[in-house]
């Protein structure tokens, strides 16, 4: 039989194993938590996968399988209330649960997992600026390309880049070094294809010419 849960009562983690940190600095960080935890069918990775992605994608933090952690806001309780029907229709269970007491170093490896999170996808961004974004058009000056078509490609790459930092931006709940960085490498991206652009302008217009 499948069985769902909510929990609204208060939960203490003093349980839950916490290794020696760094006290972190509090910035939205004191709680209240929500935390999910859920069973879906072992024998459908598919489910498994299904699930893991929806909560990754509202940046969610695992603490360990299945159990996973969000910042106690409104638009996250309605989220998470759609991935728990979508468990339910893969044949699995939840328990949603609002943690308000909850030990300061517990709540510490909540802070840095979230940093952390946030950290490692801006970097992934800055990644993507210095590698690929740059390459992308050191290679089409390379191959004499100054087309509209190839131009209009390049800006439609930036324009994922920039809706990516957008979404990582708006699950950095904890402040994550990197932000600054990341825009300012988007910045540059967007002066190099605008470079770019006036280089195929003109190359369009001596050729009409």
């Amino acid at each position: 039989m499948r069985r769902r849960g909510c929990l609204s009562e208060s939960a203490n983690l003093s349980c839950m194993p916490a290794a020696r940190r760094k006290p972190v600095a509090r910035n939205h960080a004191e709680g209240p938590w929500l935390m999910l935890i859920y069973r879906v069918p072992s024998e459908s990775s598919r489910a498994r996968v299904a699930v893991w992605r929806e909560l990754k994608r509202l940046g969610g933090l695992y603490v360990q399988q299945a159990v996973c952690v969000l910042p106690d806001r409104a638009d996250l309780r309605a989220s998470i209330d759609k991935v728990r029907k979508r468990i339910d229709e893969l044949g699995g269970s939840s328990i949603f649960l609002t943690l308000h007491d909850v030990e300061p170093e517990t709540r510490d490896q909540f802070v840095e997992g979230f940093r952390g999170q946030s950290e490692k996808e801006y970097a992934e961004i800055i990644e993507e600026c210095e590698t690929k974004f740059v390459k992308e058009i050191e290679f089409e000056r390379f191959r004499n390309n100054y087309t509209f078509e190839e131009a209009e490609e390049i800006r439609q790459d930036l324009e994922k880049l920039r809706r990516w930092l957008d979404k990582v931006e708006a699950r950095d709940w904890m402040k994550a070094q990197g932000r600054d960085l990341a825009h300012q490498k988007v910045a540059e991206c967007e002066q190099l294809l605008e470079q770019f652009e006036a280089d195929v302008y003109e190359r369009v217009v001596n050729e009409a010419d």
